[in-house]
């Protein structure tokens, strides 16, 4: 299997790059492990590696993001089964996934969790984000938008408790940033990541999916799409993700409590996806 080793440059080293993504200088953000390199998909990466507020560590290999995985070759799903990839969470809407099925590695278990604004058209999209402040509004609307969350994420919390310790999950969505960037979010905020950590993750979309992100972007432009709006919606945006955790702290009063309530992660579940997870 081929993996991507990043360079030296993505332990922050420079200023400019640590104030980016929130970090002091020469803080180790990232990993030579975490990328995982393949032909038919990018933005495909392990959430291992990042420290929790508690001294111990989210495991490698065991919890996976990705963009869409309809495109994978045959060694592409080598690759993945290599991974011991035993349940994929597609949060895709229901067009999504008819026009482009997941390919999955063989004995996979696929859960579809399509709970959102999936199928918002192009030409809706377009209208409602004409101008910059409506661009910037209408992304932060949909990150502040938190009814959904439990339909969506609460079953992929429940696929996370029933694996074995040597199994793996992945989750994705189209592009691999907003919806499964908001499910990166809280699978690491229960795990006990910092905030500010989980914001760089977030953001590193921008850096892990940019293989594919510019051809996305001009095929949304021909079929309609105003330019700056599609740049808009093709970026990870801190300030978007930092409207999910100030939406959910003003309805449930922190982080843990929506956890807790909306996930259903009692104490007792709490420890065991911890004790799963980290080391």
């Amino acid at each position: 299997m081929k993996r991507l080793f990043i360079p030296a440059l993505l332990f922050v080293s420079s200023l400019s790059f640590g104030q980016a993504i929130g970090q002091q200088k020469d803080t180790l953000v990232y990993s030579s492990r975490r990328a995982v390199v393949l032909e038919g998909t990018s933005n495909f990466r392990d959430l291992g590696g990042y420290p929790t507020k508690d001294k111990h560590h989210v495991k490698w290999g065991h919890i996976y993001r990705s963009a869409d995985i309809s495109k994978l070759t045959d060694q592409d799903l080598q690759a993945l089964s290599s991974l011991h990839i035993a349940t994929v969470c597609d949060l895709r809407g229901p067009d999504e996934v008819k026009n482009s099925p997941d390919r999955l590695p063989t004995g996979a278990k696929w859960v579809n969790l399509p709970a959102g604004s999936e199928n918002l058209k192009l030409s809706q999209m377009n209208s409602m984000m004409r101008t910059a402040s409506n661009r910037d509004s209408m992304m932060t609307a949909t990150y502040a938008k938190t009814d959904h969350l439990k339909a969506k994420y609460k079953p992929m919390f429940d696929e996370l408790l029933a694996l074995d310790g040597e199994k793996a999950l992945l989750f994705h969505c189209t592009a691999g940033k907003d919806r499964t960037g908001i499910g990166a979010a809280l699978v690491l905020s229960a795990l006990g990541v910092d905030r500010s950590m989980v914001i760089a993750d977030y953001e590193a979309t921008n850096e892990y999916w940019k293989r594919d992100r510019e051809a996305r972007a001009q095929q949304m432009i021909q079929q309609g799409m105003d330019e700056k709006t599609v740049r808009s919606m093709m970026s990870a945006n801190p300030a978007y993700l930092e409207m999910t955790f100030k939406t959910i702290e003003q309805k449930y009063g922190s982080m843990d409590k929506f956890l807790q309530t909306e996930m259903e992660l009692t104490p007792k579940k709490l420890a065991k996806l911890r004790a799963q997870y980290t080391n």
